[in-house]
């Protein structure tokens, strides 16, 4: 029957928003950093930021996830008020206990230095923040004084034990404990206080607002003892803030689109680090783990700070933190297009994980498809557009304008074709060679590898429409139809000319053998509309994707019981959208999640 592993994962980048604070922790040997992007969260590790692992359990959007102080447990909290302590061991990753603490979003999670207990902080009803023990879920207090959304929450590492949360009612509670007692509320910031952290050993507690301001506390009694640079410590709301190891100095990022570095207690200024000038530069996540300094951007690109040269990142993480719309491989290189108006298109090392984006002026909208051809990168998208982009260049090309909007496009090496809603358009040397209006509403397109045959799906008529181009003039002549039974969502014909497989929006995947086209199977192992399909070098095999999550490799030539094998749950609680073959063993899939994986197939 087969057997297949996940050899890769490239995963996504942190999903940000506007005006909200980024959730960004490591673990204690600082090996590792933790974030969150939809139901996911990702585990990454600093220096090689391409091992990853991906925990994707929780039923709701994620928030935040903090480790425990031993590095064993990992608690992660969700949009519903759940917090879920899961073992950081074992692959499985087995559940040790899920609590709801309050009902609403989870903002932050702090754990107590000895791993026993775990403060949570949110948007709860009436009830913004709740600490209890790790292994039973008792309470371990009534966390009162805050009369709107708690943003942030942090423990004293040492005993005795002391909280203190940051709040939206622009104030700081300090508790004594346990059982965690209300003892003061702190209300030097004058606007929402969206960041609090204690240093390492516990001596002091530091505050950021949206206020600008960032205060210096007594870690035992609370007393403030100074501020943040004069007279404020940014000139933009503060998001973030993350102590060194040593506690002597602490990192700070804010929307003014700066990182700076303050020695602690004295509040003086040590480096100011420059992010950029777009909207998109906004600093609004920091981690300092041993010596990498890391900022997240709104952008999502994860920024790893130099302090001898503040102007430029030692690197940056980049990638993708909305769904990844297209997808196409070249030479061990992976193209993936992904974001909706601000879609963008990256490259990446298939062996590495090292990526970068196109340069230039790149589509208006969603990429709807892309595919390369003579060393064009073809992408057609929502925008009405398709563009050649110079796949050795790296630079997006120019616009040609479609008459309707564009579906799917697939090309040869005469011509490129493109499905739009209204027409089928033909473009040759670059240039718009042919367009026909049509009435059945194309869905997808395949070109004929070596004979000049291209295929088109209605999603109106459920048929395949086949078409013989002209080499010359590109002009298309309609030849045949078959009945597909189904919209194709996409289809493509095998390397060596001999199949056409097609990926059905009734969940069936169906292969015709050519010439004459007729039926060789037509399978529902999908359980939901395929999405996806696409052929192995060799022409042996090929893959579907669909909604169900899945992703089926289908030998056509085996007998009805050995035809299929079966990746389960291949971007969990998401689905595929993107399947391509890296190699004749190697399947890479491109996620509704964000995350790029790459499958070894043995069939």
């Amino acid at each position: 029957m087969g057997s297949y592993e996940q050899i890769k994962c490239f995963a996504s980048l942190p999903r940000t928003t506007r005006g909200k604070a980024l959730v960004l922790n490591g673990d204690p040997k600082g090996k590792n950093m933790l974030y969150t992007n939809g139901n996911s969260v990702i585990i990454r590790e600093v220096e090689n930021p391409s091992v990853s692992d991906i925990y994707t359990e929780h039923a709701v959007h994620t928030t935040c996830a903090a480790y425990s102080p031993s590095g064993f447990y990992i608690a992660s909290g969700d949009m519903s008020g759940k917090v879920r302590v899961w073992d950081t061991v074992n692959k499985e990753h087995i559940l040790k206990n899920e609590y709801q603490p309050f009902a609403g979003e989870v903002k932050d999670i702090a754990w107590s230095g000895d791993s026993q207990r775990i403060a949570a902080g949110g948007q709860g009803n009436q009830k913004f923040s709740h600490v209890f023990t790790a292994d039973s879920g008792n309470s371990l207090g009534d966390l009162i004084g805050h009369s709107s959304a708690v943003n942030n929450i942090s423990f004293r590492p040492e005993r005795p034990f002391r909280l203190v949360s940051a709040s939206e009612d622009n104030s700081l509670c300090f508790y004594e404990g346990p059982p965690f007692k209300f003892k003061i509320s702190l209300k030097d910031h004058t606007n929402f206080v969206n960041a609090v952290r204690y240093s390492p050993k516990g001596e002091y507690f530091v505050s950021g607002g949206a206020d600008k301001k960032s205060y210096v506390y007594d870690g035992k009694t609370a007393e403030k003892v100074g501020e943040l640079g004069s007279p404020s410590a940014h000139n933009g709301g503060i998001y973030a803030i993350c102590f060194n190891s040593d506690g002597s100095q602490i990192l700070t990022v804010s929307g003014d689109k700066t990182a700076k570095i303050f020695k602690v207690p004295s509040g003086e200024l040590v480096q100011t680090f420059e992010m950029g000038k777009t909207v998109e530069d906004m600093q609004v996540g920091c981690l300092w783990q041993g010596d990498n300094i890391l900022t997240v951007s709104l952008s999502g690109f994860i920024n790893y700070l130099d302090i001898n040269n503040p102007s430029t990142p030692k690197k940056v993480l980049k990638g993708h933190n909305k769904p990844i719309t297209a997808m196409v491989l070249s030479e061990g290189t992976i193209y993936s297009a992904g974001g909706a108006l601000d879609s963008h298109i990256n490259y990446w090392d298939a062996g590495t994980g090292e990526n970068d984006r196109f340069t230039g002026t790149g589509h208006k909208n969603q990429i709807q498809d892309m595919v390369i051809a003579n060393g064009e990168l073809i992408t057609v998208s929502m925008d009405d557009t398709l563009k050649f982009s110079n796949a050795g260049t790296k630079q997006f090309g120019d616009s040609h304008s479609l008459e309707s909007m564009p579906k799917a496009v697939a090309a040869g090496s005469n011509a490129a074709v493109v499905a739009c809603i209204n027409h089928v358009v033909v473009f040759q040397n670059k240039k718009k060679a042919f367009s026909q209006a049509v009435p059945y509403e194309p869905a997808s397109v395949a070109v004929h590898p070596s004979s000049p045959v291209v295929a088109v799906c209605g999603a109106k008529d459920k048929k395949i429409h086949l078409y013989t181009i002209s080499e010359s003039s590109g002009a298309l002549q309609e030849t045949k139809t078959i009945d597909n039974v189904a919209e194709a969502s996409d289809m493509m014909f095998s390397p060596d000319g001999q199949y056409l497989a097609t990926a059905g929006a009734d969940r069936y995947v169906r292969c015709f053998k050519l010439p004459d086209y007729e039926l060789v199977f037509n399978d529902p192992t999908h359980s939901a509309r395929a999405t996806c399909v696409d052929w192995s070098p060799d022409s042996s095999l090929f893959a579907t994707g669909s909604l169900d999550q899945n992703i089926v490799v289908w030998k056509p030539t085996a007998p009805h019981s050995q035809r299929s094998l079966v990746i389960k749950a291949a971007h969990k609680l998401s689905h595929p959208t993107r399947v391509r073959w890296l190699n004749n063993d190697t399947v890479v899939s491109a996620g509704h999640d964000s995350n790029i994986k790459q499958w070894k197939i043995q069939f």
